[in-house]
């Protein structure tokens, strides 16, 4: 059974950081990335990384947010840097086995976390 846990999300201040994880079982996957949803809004993407190391980050965090994997570990990083309000959100995780996909589509993927809670203040 294919599961993604997530984990790592919480409160932070503005300009603080936070780490979230996201450990998949079940299989691997070639492109695993993260999207979040803030109340009232569409799932919007954040970032993805394919399994030979290429990323992708949306405008709005790139810079700010660091996306990694350790292939080994089937597991997944987000690393967030200089938080924002506007970064208030449900951090979801997602994956997909295919590798030549689009990664900003949330509908091209597969398989998706239970989401995590990213709240921070200003």
């Amino acid at each position: 059974q294919v599961q993604l846990v997530e984990s790592g999300g919480g409160l932070a201040q503005a300009g603080g950081s936070l780490r979230l994880s996201c450990a998949a079982s079940g299989r691997t996957f070639s492109t695993m990335g993260y999207f979040r949803q803030a109340p009232g809004k569409e799932r919007e993407f954040v970032a993805a990384i394919k399994s030979n190391g290429s990323t992708d980050y949306a405008g709005s965090v790139k810079g700010r947010f660091t996306i990694s994997r350790d292939n080994a570990k089937n597991t997944v990083y987000l690393q967030m840097n200089s938080l924002k309000p506007e970064d208030t959100a449900v951090y979801y995780c997602a994956a997909d086995p295919s590798f030549h996909m689009s990664v900003r589509v949330a509908g091209a993927y597969d398989y998706w976390g239970q989401g995590t809670q990213v709240t921070v203040s200003s």
